[in-house]
Formats: C-alpha cells, sequence, structure tokens
C-alpha cells in the first residue's frame, strides 16, 4: 500500500521534474518568451489546485477508486495532446487538462493515509511515502536530459502517458479505503470544504504550512535558467544538480522521524523557521558566487522544509476526524496555489533570480515564523506531543 501510494502521490514531481531541463529549449523551438513557457508550469499548479477541491470532496461520496480511474484517464489523454502540440498555446491548454487529471491522483493519495492510519503510525507512513516520491525529483531530470539527448521533448510527454498507464493498471486491482461514503447530492459534497474550511484550528494551520511549497516551486521554475543560461552549464549538468536538490528532500521526512525520537513536533517546528531565514539570507549573500555554493544554499532551505512538511501536515489532520477527502484537498490544493504564487513572484525579477530566491525565502520565514509564535502554545497544538 505505501508502493502504491507513493507512485500516484508522485504524479506533481513527475509531469514537472521530467521536462524541466527542456525548459531553454522549448523557450527556442516553440518561439516563445521565458514567462511563456513558464506558464506550462504555473499554469499546470494553478489547475492542478483547483482539481484538488473537485475530486477530494468527490471522493468522499462516490469512493477512493472510481475518481483515482477517472482523473488517470484524462491524465494519460492529455500528456498525450501535450507531446503534439504544435504551439505554446496548445502545450498550456494541454497542461491544464493533464493538471486536473493529475490533481485526482494526490487528492486521493492523502486522502488514503488518513483513511488507513492515525497518529504517530501516519506520521511514519507520510513520512516513508514523502521520500519515495522525492525519487522521483532525482531520476526524473536525468531521464529527461537523456531524452532530449537523443529524442526531442515532446518524447517527455509521452513517457508521462505511460507512467499514467501503469498507475491506473495497478489503481484497477486496489480496494476501496472510505468506510463511509457521503450521502449528501455532489454538489453538497462539495460543500464540505467549506465546513472544513470553518475550522479555526485548522485554517490557522493551513495559512502556515501551505506557504512552505513558494520555497521550493519558486526554486524549480527558475533552476534550469540559473543553472543553464546564468551558470553556464549544459542540461545534463543541471539534471545533476537539480537532483543534488532532490536528494536533500528525500533526507527531509527520514530526517523528521529521527528528530522527532527526541523531540515533540511542535519543537521540530519551532527551529525550522529560524533555519529556513538563515537559508535565505545565504542565498541572498552567496548564491552568485558559484553554482555549488548557490546548490548547497538552496538545499539545506529544501531540507527544513521538508522536515516540518510532514508534522505539518499531521497537525492538519489531527484536527479533523470527518471529511478527510476534503482536508486533504485543502491542504494540496494551498500548497499548489501558494507554490504558484512564488513561481510568478520570482519571474517578476528575471535578471537577478538567485537574490529573488534568496529574498523569497527569507520573506516566507519571517512571515510564517510570527504566525507560528502566535498559536505554538494553543491546546490544539500542544496535544500533539508524542514521541518515539
Amino acid at each position: 500500500m505505501i508502493l502504491f501510494l507513493a507512485l500516484i502521490s508522485a504524479f506533481p514531481p513527475l509531469s514537472t521534474d521530467l521536462y524541466l531541463p527542456a525548459l531553454p529549449q522549448m523557450v527556442e523551438t516553440l518561439a516563445a518568451s521565458i514567462s511563456k513557457v513558464n506558464m506550462t508550469l504555473s499554469m499546470f499548479f494553478i489547475f492542478y489546485a483547483g482539481g484538488l477541491l473537485f475530486w477530494g470532496p468527490l471522493s468522499e461520496k462516490y469512493g477512493r477508486k472510481p475518481i483515482l480511474l477517472i482523473g488517470l484517464t484524462i491524465y494519460i489523454v492529455s500528456s498525450l495532446l501535450c507531446g503534439f502540440a504544435a504551439t505554446v498555446n496548445q502545450l498550456i491548454l494541454g497542461r491544464i487538462f493533464q493538471a486536473f487529471g493529475g490533481s485526482a491522483a494526490t487528492a486521493i493519495a492523502t486522502a488514503m493515509v488518513k483513511d488507513l492510519y492515525c497518529g504517530r503510525e501516519r506520521e511514519r507512513v507520510m513520512a516513508l511515502v514523502m521520500s519515495m516520491v522525492i525519487i522521483a525529483p532525482i531520476v526524473a531530470p536525468v531521464m529527461g536530459a537523456i531524452l532530449l539527448k537523443y529524442i526531442s521533448w515532446r518524447a517527455v510527454f509521452y513517457a508521462l502517458a505511460g507512467i499514467g498507464i501503469i498507475a491506473i493498471a495497478i489503481s484497477s486491482t486496489m480496494k476501496e479505503t472510505i468506510e463511509k461514503r457521503y450521502s449528501g447530492s455532489p454538489l453538497r459534497s462539495l460543500g464540505r470544504l467549506f465546513v472544513v474550511l470553518k475550522n479555526p484550528q485548522f485554517a490557522v494551520l493551513l495559512a502556515i504550512f501551505s506557504v512552505g511549497p513558494m520555497t521550493i516551486m519558486s526554486f524549480l521554475s527558475t533552476s534550469a535558467f540559473i543553472y543553464i543560461d546564468g551558470f553556464g552549464l549544459n542540461e545534463q549538468q543541471y539534471s545533476y544538480f537539480l537532483a543534488f536538490n532532490a536528494a536533500f528532500a528525500l533526507v527531509g521526512p527520514m530526517l523528521y522521524l529521527q528528530l522527532s525520537k527526541s523531540f515533540t513536533p511542535r519543537g521540530i517546528i519551532s527551529g525550522g523557521f529560524p533555519l529556513i531565514i538563515c537559508c535565505g539570507i545565504a542565498v541572498m549573500t552567496l548564491g552568485m558566487t558559484s553554482p555549488w555554493v548557490f546548490a548547497l544554499c538552496i538545499a539545506l532551505g529544501t531540507l527544513v522544509v521538508t522536515v516540518m512538511r510532514v508534522p505539518g501536515v499531521n497537525l492538519m489532520l489531527d484536527q479533523q476526524q470527518q471529511d478527510g477527502g476534503s482536508a486533504s484537498a485543502l491542504i494540496n490544493f494551498f500548497g499548489m496555489i501558494m507554490g504558484s504564487l512564488g513561481m510568478q513572484l520570482v519571474s517578476l525579477n528575471s535578471h537577478n533570480l538567485i537574490w529573488t530566491l534568496g529574498s523569497l525565502q527569507l520573506l516566507v520565514g519571517l512571515m510564517t515564523g510570527c504566525l507560528w509564535l502566535l498559536i505554538r502554545n494553543r491546546p490544539f497544538v500542544l496535544q500533539n506531543v508524542y514521541k518515539g
């Protein structure tokens, strides 16, 4: 089950990181601007986020399996359409439908974790799934660079369609995990999103932990231009640096499990925000000196964000005894929306991407750290103190 959850959770990094090395090439072959090609990333995450709000509540009414199969079918067809795109506008449109279909996988994966596990066990499962998912951005850029060396960037989308076919074949054999389905109408099931948002404990935690993905996703959208155009690396070298960053993200969830043997989730989160601020300052002041210095500063920030992701998500899920599909949809939705916002913000200053990335990381650490200080001693946070 953990392997299956990791596979369907890997659609976001696979759908983005596999073709990141091709971004500069796509600018040339599609005769499009950098900002226009970047829209294939930002629009993907926006519609991926919107799809989460659609599929998550519906899975409460119709079950996890049917929703997953429908979403994967849309993902496969749209991936093929992306491969056949003749213009950048056609590619953006294909990515929109690809995002909408693929979002079902993320919504269902998080909901299934809520269905099957609780407490400390759920933390362990989430950490394992997150670590396994992060293997995708380690392998994907290298695979993408190899494909670009021998075949057109279009082959990347054909490969994504193939991955979707594998996922749908496995999904067809899975058992339904939701025990009690929502009995209201489909429209009312979508309304459960607002019921979850009215929970003040869930809402305030959502506001804090949805901002972290801004730092990671803004880096992904600009990394090819920084390493290839800025530092003068080729696509293959760039893929290795991206894999280096992903390796730190891979370590994050496992490091959290080790830290949680000695520290509470509350303590680990409290220590994370100052580290994010320090990493942002390091990127701003030292990142331009060399690709390795930049890579190390960014990777340390990625490590901190992924360490905090496990207890953050678990804290949010702990606030909801019901409506797991809606809660998971909202968690992933706001993470995607804030990440897409980060992509757009960092592209506003394309002449100094490294400084912009660092300043964004600094602001994220300051804002979310201050919010956390306001609620860290509240009962709904203190009750989550299990260790070991």
